[in-house]
Parts: C-alpha cells; sequence; structure tokens
C-alpha cells in the first residue's frame, strides 16, 4: 500500500494490521467450522477477503487518496459484507478496515465510511443475536473511536515531525551558509584593515618623505655633491609609494576591483532585493577620482544602510545618491520604511540583530575626517548621509595622497 517514507515504526504498524485482519478471518472462519453453519461458504468467503487484501497490499497503485485505493477498499467492503451476513464473527473484522479506511480515504471521505462500516457492524450483530444490548452499539463505535483517534493523531505527529526534520534541515543548511559569510566578511574585513593600514602609515609616510625630498632638492644647487643622492632617493621613495598604491588596490573590495565607486554602487542597488522594496541609484556633480579608503568607506556604508533597510524598515522604497562637490564628496541613502527612534535602535521587535551597523559608519566616517548624519522617525522612514572631505590633491602631510 503506502511507500511513503514514514517512520520504521509505521512499517511494524502495517505488520501488525496484516496480521490482525488475516486472524480475525481465521477465527470467523475456525467458529464456522465448529458451530458446523454454512462452514463451507465462510471459509471460501473468508480466504476471498483474505485473497483481495492480500492483492490490494502488494498492489503499487493502492496509494492513500487514490482511486485505485478507494476501489479496491470497495471490493474489499463488498466482500466483508456477504461474510458478515454469513457469521457473525466476521463484525471483528471492522477494526481493520476502520485502519484501513481512515488510511486510504480523504478525511472528508474517511469519516463517512468508518461510520458505515460501524453501522454494519452493529446491524450484524442485531441480526444474528435478535436481541438489542449496549454492548452491541458500544463495541463498534468504540472501536471506530479509538481507530479515528489513532489514526488522525499518528497523521498528525508524522506531519510535525517532518516540519522539524525540514526545520533541521534548514538549520543546517543555513548555519552552513552563515559560517562561510562570516568567513568571507572575516577575510573582506583583513583585507580592508591591511589596506587601511598601508594607507594610513606606509603609503602616507612614503608621499611625506618624497615631498620633503623634493623640496630638499629644489633648495640644493645642481652640482652639490649631495643632488644626486637626494634624487635617487626621492625616486626611491616614490617607487615605493606606488608599490603601496598597488597593495592597497589589490586589497580593496572585490566589488570595486571592476569597476568605479558609481559602478559598485548600481550593482548594489540592483541586486538588492527585499519583500515589494525597490532600489534606485544617482549620481549628483561631476565625478572625481577618489583614494581608496574613501571607495571602501563609501560602499561599506551604503552596503549597511540598505541591510538595515531590508532587514528591519519594511520598506518599498530606497534610494542611493553619491554626490559629488567642490570640497566634499557624499552618500545618502533614503527609504520610506517604518523609522525609528535614533539612538534606541529599530523600531522592530527583535532588536538583538541590530544596534552594530550605524557605531561602525560612524567609527569609518570619524577615521577619514567626515561625519555621518541620521535622521528618522517612527513611521517616517530613515535618510543615513555620509559626508567625506575630499582631499587636497597637492598631498600636503596630514591629507590623503595615496
Amino acid at each position: 500500500m503506502d511507500s511513503r517514507a514514514h517512520p520504521p515504526v509505521a512499517a511494524a504498524l502495517r505488520l501488525c494490521l496484516h496480521a490482525l485482519l488475516v486472524g480475525l478471518l481465521a477465527l470467523a472462519a475456525v467458529r464456522a467450522v465448529g458451530d458446523g453453519t454454512h462452514a463451507a461458504t465462510v471459509v471460501a468467503v473468508g480466504c476471498l477477503m483474505a485473497a483481495v487484501y492480500a492483492a490490494g497490499a502488494l498492489a503499487p497503485a493502492v496509494q492513500p487518496r487514490t482511486r485505485a485505493g478507494a476501489l479496491w477498499l470497495a471490493a474489499l467492503g463488498a466482500v466483508w459484507l456477504a461474510l458478515l451476513v454469513l457469521s457473525p464473527e466476521a463484525l471483528w473484522v471492522a477494526f481493520p478496515l476502520y485502519f484501513l479506511q481512515l488510511h486510504l480515504l480523504p478525511t472528508r471521505w474517511a469519516l463517512p465510511a468508518v461510520a458505515v462500516t460501524a453501522a454494519a457492524a452493529i446491524a450484524c450483530f442485531v441480526l444474528h443475536s435478535q436481541a438489542v444490548t449496549p454492548g452491541a452499539f458500544i463495541g463498534p463505535l468504540l472501536g471506530a473511536a479509538v481507530a479515528v483517534a489513532t489514526v488522525l493523531g499518528y497523521e498528525a505527529l508524522f506531519r510535525e515531525s517532518e516540519r522539524r526534520r525540514e526545520l533541521i534541515e534548514e538549520l543546517m543548511s543555513t548555519r552552513a551558509e552563515l559560517a562561510e559569510a562570516e568567513r568571507t566578511a572575516g577575510t573582506l574585513a583583513e583585507r580592508e584593515r591591511l589596506a587601511r593600514e598601508i594607507h594610513d602609515t606606509l603609503a602616507q609616510g612614503l608621499s611625506s618623505i618624497q615631498l620633503l625630498l623634493r623640496a630638499a632638492e629644489r633648495t640644493l644647487p645642481a652640482d652639490a655633491p649631495a643632488t644626486p643622492h637626494v634624487r635617487r632617493a626621492r625616486e626611491a621613495a616614490q617607487d615605493n609609494l606606488a608599490e603601496a598604491r598597488r597593495f592597497v588596490r589589490a586589497l580593496s573590495p572585490p566589488d570595486l576591483e571592476n569597476g568605479s565607486l558609481a559602478a559598485a554602487l548600481e550593482r548594489l542597488s540592483s541586486r538588492t532585493t527585499g519583500p515589494g522594496l525597490t532600489v534606485q541609484f544617482a549620481v549628483s556633480g561631476t565625478p572625481v577620482e577618489l583614494p581608496t579608503p574613501y571607495e571602501v568607506a563609501l560602499l561599506r556604508t551604503a552596503q549597511s544602510a540598505l541591510a538595515n533597510t531590508v532587514r528591519h524598515a519594511g520598506a518599498g522604497r530606497a534610494e542611493i545618491t553619491l554626490s559629488f562637490m567642490d570640497t566634499s564628496v557624499s552618500l545618502d541613502v533614503v527609504d520610506d520604511g517604518r523609522g525609528f527612534l535614533p539612538g534606541r535602535g529599530p523600531v522592530v521587535a527583535d532588536q538583538d540583530t541590530g544596534g552594530f551597523g550605524l557605531p561602525a559608519m560612524r567609527a569609518r566616517a570619524r577615521s577619514l575626517g567626515g561625519t555621518l548624519s541620521v535622521e528618522s522617525a517612527p513611521g517616517q522612514g530613515t535618510a543615513v548621509a555620509l559626508t567625506l572631505p575630499l582631499p587636497i590633491p597637492d598631498g600636503r602631510p596630514g591629507q590623503d595622497a595615496a
């Protein structure tokens, strides 16, 4: 019959059901032989019912909620009714029939079928005993109630077990994805840290050395003995500065490796998805080349702000705007979501997942001499703005020339 992947206990229950039905048919045959009433006919009909039952139990087409299963039950019921007329012992066969009907038929048909089977068993008892007693009604009805409770209870437990199994598989898959995401995030964070350290220490120091040597070279006479040494030192500092810049570019985020910051933000807006969320990107002003730490800070801020929008805001629309001005560059991420009270965290039931994005954005802005502002209110959306001062082109010490 049912070939679904039920737990092993289900196989044992099916074997018990087979044994119960065969045993009850054997009991009816033995009692009929002992009484001598229609003995040969009862044995023949009992064997026929056993054959019909075996054929359905072995047939692959007999499955729950199929036409073949319903037809097999109808044939089995017809043979049982014939046996019921011949022998009062056949009424006990109703009990395994209850389980078969509940198992193979949809619930809306199984319950009426169980009721009809119980009524036939009661009618058989009255027909053969010619006396109406409480036991004639209580026995079949109680058996039907037990069968209904057992089958429906087992199916409910099986569905719950399947849901838990699927949940465990999903959790295992999610844990693997989270572990991979954490490894990737750790790798990217370390690359970014190294790029920032190289930029803030080696590159800035070499830039300052180059400027000082250039100034010294200008003040020395052309025929001074130290002039060639100063020139070679300046050239070495320049070569090492170029090498440091290559290291910084190699350690920059992958999104910035194959294009400009605007292209990276455009890709970010196109691949960011959420329930009913639309993200748009725009550039304002004339784009200028930015140092790698600036591009990293602007990209990471956009990623964090959009992640908060998807996770907490429940927004339908978000806009990213990259603005180039005379002395600064700014990034604005605005959404029309539920908003929150700045300083108190997002207005969501679960705040355990939030609260770290904004401090990280502010720290990144401060490290580059910029500012981060957040404007929001419950029900009025959120606006995150990062403003960074553009580096002075002459590369004076203290400014970004790398």
